[in-house]
């Protein structure tokens, strides 16, 4: 089990300042790409101090050499905040971005953050300002598939690289403004050109200095009327895709909102609240606050409070490029200062900014440490759920194992082995030793529950109460000169006679239902070893069926003939005498030596007394015997000889070689499942692998 810390936050920055407020990097890069710099603490500095000189120097002299000792400090300040995050960050949001690049998600849900909102609502400029890079813009859906957004922050030295992928295509990209191209021809490419949305991944990574460690997951925007070629229903359709991302528990819900509407009627927060009622994954985004109405500016703060519709992460407000910034082509460095200048100086919501509740810097740090603390939450589940998948897949696998050869000299081995691998399954069934899986049972819990059920049926039997009603019966009916009290022995043997007779068919019963199990045992292992070869299955099928019915034939007789003998009353003295003391014995402790049956004045209660103890004595014995008899009868016909039967049975096709072609044809969608499989066992294989070798910072 891993120790897990949750605790990851980082507030630090250097007095080396661009003229944009951020810090300044000696690599060039494109203006455009200058996003982001995580993680920044924009509201304190640090000052590095800078020791007496000890020596006689210029004042020239000294200036170079604060200078430059200043640079050292700021590039060690910065290289040291960048291993924090190298340490503590990257491995965690690394770890996940790894399991979804292995095809994970195709088994269970992984931690992400979505990206939801309506059109216009300004998800693609946060995006956008996160990144670094420009963002497919224009009137109607524009975003037309989940793009997963994997921003990874790298040190100064290295320059701006990308990649994006889909499908199987993976294309380097060199500069920023290669971005918004590679999306649209990657959306043409999945969805199509005449406007319609897919659920196919988009996968764009971006990495830079400039840049936070995150990775998000924008889905479409959600509209209300359909443009030009696209389908009516595309408002459904986008609903429907985006609430089966955000309704994963393992995924964040970033709700994006204008704050010149009502928070209370977007359908982005509604869709959030339908699957996350509680608000315990939803962070909630609010944009263009410069579009804010005069006099509202209070109602937006109690939003941002959290006092109006709560979340348990909360809400954040930022100012992103708009429409008339990008036609004035302000660079999106320009844009986040302005935005720092704009809360700063904001008569009322400068207090945001104050609690880090404001910009684009802030709102990455927090996307950033919230990713962190729910990938490090969620992965003692992740690590189950890929256990479990795995197992059953690597079952599953196992009906398929590998193609027929083409060599017709390996063909008769290649059935020998099948054969032998399923002749040994049906062994450890007989001996109660197969493998399990789950919260599978073995045959022989089954059976011994249906046993079980059997000697219930003999003890109710031994305590029938209709035994008094019997004598009764006979002292009306049948007793002829005799006196009272003179005990009948035909009467005797009538009655453990007509007792045994009432359990032959429950034995039947009984053995009926132990068939059916044995018998579903077997053809499950039939299918599981010969699931791909529909002749070969088939005709082990068959000879399950055959060999049934035999054994079920012979154990029917063979119980039925032990019921014929138990009609032959007999019992050796010495045992007699044993069940009938302690029968006797019973009945007086049980009753205080006086029965009540019907009329407790009759004078023939005496009698009655006699005949019961004479016929529990004698049942009691009996139903020892068959308590085990009838069982080991069953065990015997029904799964011992049926599964040797069975075995010998199977071992007879291999001698019959005019058919092994016709029993090894494969069925045609059997290698398709075979390498579905095996990927799947692949991709869990190598992601269990990855969780057992991560350790958490």
């Amino acid at each position: 089990m891993y120790m897990y810390n949750r605790s990851f936050k980082f507030k630090a920055t250097a007095k080396r300042r661009s003229p944009n407020g951020f810090q300044s990097h000696s690599s060039p890069v494109c203006t455009e790409a200058s996003g982001v710099p995580l993680p920044p603490e924009l509201d304190d500095e640090i000052d590095f101090p800078v020791p007496e000189q000890t020596t006689r120097e210029s004042q020239h002299e000294q200036k170079v050499s604060t200078k430059l000792h200043e640079g050292e400090q700021d590039v060690a300040a910065e290289h040291t905040l960048y291993n924090q995050y190298e340490e503590k960050i990257r491995p965690c949001i690394d770890l996940i971005d790894s399991l979804r690049a292995l095809g994970i998600e195709k088994d269970l849900s992984l931690p992400a953050i979505a990206v939801i909102g309506d059109q216009s609502s300004g998800k693609s400029s946060i995006l956008e300002a996160l990144s670094g890079v420009a963002l497919p813009r224009g009137n109607g859906i524009v975003t037309r598939c989940p793009l997963e957004l994997k921003l990874k922050k790298t040190p100064t030295s290295q320059e701006w690289k990308g990649k994006i992928s889909y499908r199987n295509i993976s294309t380097d990209l060199q500069h920023a403004s290669e971005v918004e191209n590679a999306i649209r021809n990657a959306q043409d490419v999945v969805a199509g050109t005449k406007g319609n949305i897919s659920g196919e991944l988009i996968s764009l990574e971006i990495c830079s200095p400039y840049v936070p460690d995150l990775t998000l997951i924008d889905l479409p925007g959600i509209a209300r009327v359909a443009m030009r070629n696209q389908p009516q229903d595309i408002g459904e359709q986008i609903k429907m895709l985006i609430k089966k991302i955000i309704s994963s528990k393992e995924t964040i819900n970033l709700v994006v909102v204008p704050c010149n509407v009502d928070i209370a009627t977007t359908e982005a927060l509604k869709m959030a609240q339908e699957v996350d009622p509680k608000g315990e994954r939803t962070l909630g985004i609010l944009t263009k606050p410069d579009l804010v109405d005069i006099g509202t500016e209070e109602s937006i703060i109690s939003i941002v409070q959290n006092e109006v519709i709560p979340l348990r992460k909360g809400y954040m407000i930022v100012k992103c490029r708009g429409q008339r910034d990008i036609h004035n082509k302000l660079t999106l460095a320009s844009a986040i200062h302005q935005e720092r200048e704009f809360f700063k100086t904001h008569k009322y919501f400068s207090i945001l900014l104050d609690q880090n509740k404001a910009t684009i810097p802030h709102l990455a740090m927090k996307l950033t440490n919230e990713l962190v603390a729910h990938i490090i939450k969620t992965l003692p589940t992740i690590e189950n759920q890929i256990r479990e998948v795995l197992q059953k897949s690597v079952q599953e696998l196992q009906k398929y194992r590998r193609g027929t050869p083409t060599i017709e000299t390996e063909k008769l081995a290649f059935l020998t082995d099948l054969i032998k691998l399923f002749n040994q399954d049906i062994s450890r069934v007989i001996r109660g030793e197969e493998h399990l899986f789950g919260n599978e049972s073995r045959l022989f819990s089954k059976l011994r529950k249906e046993f079980k059920t059997w000697g219930l049926l003999l003890m109710e039997n031994a305590a029938n109460g209709n035994i008094p009603s019997k004598m009764w019966k006979y002292e009306d009916q049948y007793r002829g000169r005799e006196f009272p009290g003179f005990i009948n022995y035909r009467t005797f043997e009538d009655i453990i006679k007509e007792q045994i007779l009432d359990l032959e068919e429950p034995a039947i019963v009984m053995l009926n239902n132990v068939i059916r199990l044995v018998e579903e045992k077997f053809l499950e292992l039939t299918n599981k070893h010969f699931a791909n070869y529909q002749n070969l299955n088939r005709a082990a099928q068959t000879r399950v069926d055959v060999i049934r019915n035999t054994q079920a034939m012979n154990a029917e007789n063979h119980i039925r003939n032990q019921f014929r003998m138990e009609r032959i009353v007999y019992c050796q003295d010495n045992i007699y005498l044993d069940d009938l003391n302690s029968t006797k014995a019973e009945i007086l402790g049980k009753d205080g030596g006086k029965i009540s049956f019907g009329s407790a004045s009759d004078q023939n209660a005496i009698f009655i007394q006699e005949m019961i103890s004479h016929t529990k004595a004698y049942f009691t014995g009996a139903s020892k015997r068959l308590s085990n008899q009838i069982p080991l009868i069953i065990l015997s016909a029904v799964l011992h000889d049926f599964g040797d039967n069975l075995q010998t049975s199977m071992l007879h096709l291999l001698q019959e070689r005019e058919k092994l072609n016709s029993l090894l044809q494969e069925d045609s969608e059997a290698a398709k499942i075979r390498d579905y499989l095996s990927g799947r066992v692949n991709r869990l294989s190598k992601a269990y692998q990855c969780l057992k070798d991560f350790s958490c910072p």
